[in-house]
């Protein structure tokens, strides 16, 4: 789908971008959050921005920009633009709470195998 190139009325753009956001903020589950934007996006805006979001996680955690480039099938360029914006607050927040997801489960596993004992 091709974005109009026409400019709309500036007070237009700003209620609605604050609609979009606060639709989203909105969204409460995991499955909310899916149908979403498997519905809002095509398959290939999906793909686009879930890989831009594992390169970012992916060159917190150190790898390679080879690495990443054979792994999620990637240019440099591409790597080079989410590098760009990487440490923007944006990305920060998400890739803590992707941090934090990551460490409970991790300590969950732990846990239940202890539990089991």
């Amino acid at each position: 789908m091709k974005i109009s190139q026409k400019k709309i009325n500036i007070s237009l753009k700003k209620e609605i971008e604050k609609a979009f956001i606060q639709s989203i903020a909105d969204i409460k589950t995991i499955n909310e959050s899916k149908h979403f934007l498997t519905d809002f996006l095509t398959k290939s805006e999906f793909e686009t921005l879930s890989k831009r979001l594992a390169v970012a996680y992916w060159l917190k955690k150190g790898r390679s920009y080879e690495n990443i480039k054979q792994n999620l099938k990637v240019s440099s360029a591409t790597i080079a633009s989410v590098q760009e914006n990487f440490k923007k607050g944006g990305f920060q927040i998400v890739l803590k709470k992707l941090e934090a997801e990551e460490w409970a489960n991790k300590w969950s596993v732990k846990i239940k195998k202890f539990v089991k004992r």
